[in-house]
């Protein structure tokens, strides 16, 4: 009860600050005059727009319990999975691969979590996964540019089933004295890693000067990274109380966590380059595709989700 109470007070308080931000941009849209600032405040209020749906459909999920909460990640994987691919070439042959991927691995990984057996899950995709799945090309005889084939199938899956698989992995965690309240470690990290986002974007488009990648993602720049990091962390040390860490090792898992993110955004940054997409889909107006909100989150959840249970479960 507890934990249901503190997650409904959570809940209203991203209701609030997006309710404020809404306000903030359609009163922003009444006085912006100029073409370039029309676009920034079209762009802001879409992405809150997109937020709203995305908060309903997380709460309505954890609301009815973990299953639900399992289904709907499995969900995420599966569309993320497809923009992936949509994006990267395949042939023929592979089509067995990736009708096991979607198919198999995806409901088969996220059953695991479901009946929570850690051993498993832990080595499904990376062991039987990636040695049957080239394996299943390889039958179709198509050696054409096999390596390069397999190799970005296998960084799909890893990136958008076994990563991101990794968020709802956090509810079979057996913590001491945090009995029934793993949900809140889905929102801990999930709010984390996305504050981190919103305010390296804000603080790069105000104060921002000094691009880090500029090639391989030119808005992000030191001043954002700073500031996003910085007000990022003191938001998860402030959050500490529905953890099962102190302040000081919530801000430490919230610094390495969003350290994570801002490589894995970074990285996927590179790979949408490398593909010359600039982004991965358009499922969510103003944040692009599923994998665009989810990027940072598949190199952040593994991290967390280890750190939490190697120095905290039982």
């Amino acid at each position: 009860m507890i934990a249901h109470a503190q997650f409904l007070w959570l809940i209203g308080g991203v209701v609030g600050i997006l309710l404020i931000a809404s306000m903030t941009g359609w009163f922003l849209a009444l006085r912006v005059k100029s073409a370039s600032g029309r676009a920034v405040v079209d762009n802001l209020n879409a992405r809150v727009r997109a937020w709203w749906v995305m908060v309903a459909v997380f709460t309505i999920a954890s609301l009815l319990g973990k299953f639900a909460t399992i289904i709907m990640f499995a969900l995420i994987s599966f569309f993320a999975l497809r923009e992936f691919l949509s994006l990267t070439p395949t042939r023929a042959s592979d089509h067995r691969a990736l009708s096991l991927a979607f198919f198999i691995l995806i409901p088969v990984q996220y059953y695991l979590i479901g009946i929570e057996w850690y051993a498993l899950f832990a080595i499904f995709i990376p062991v039987y996964g990636f040695l049957l799945l080239p394996s299943l090309s390889a039958l179709n005889e198509d050696p054409e540019r096999f390596l390069e084939r397999c190799a970005k199938i296998q960084w799909a899956i890893m990136l958008t089933i076994y990563c991101i698989s990794h968020v709802p992995a956090l509810l079979l965690l057996d913590i001491p004295g945090y009995t029934g309240q793993n949900a809140l470690l889905l929102f801990y990290l999930l709010l984390v890693v996305q504050m981190s986002d919103v305010l390296q974007y804000v603080f790069g488009k105000i104060f921002g000067k000094t691009p880090i990648a500029p090639v391989v993602s030119p808005s992000k720049t030191v001043e954002g990274f700073v500031g996003g990091v910085a007000g990022a962390t003191l938001i998860g040390a402030g959050m500490w109380w529905i953890t099962p860490f102190t302040f000081l090792q919530a801000a430490g898992m919230a610094f390495v966590t969003i350290l994570m993110g801002f490589l894995g955004g970074l990285v996927l940054s590179a790979v949408k380059r490398s593909l010359g997409a600039k982004d991965w889909g358009t499922m969510l107006e103003g944040h692009g595709g599923m994998m665009d909100r989810m990027d940072s989150v598949s190199f952040a959840a593994p991290i967390f989700f280890h750190l939490t249970r190697y120095f905290f479960a039982a």
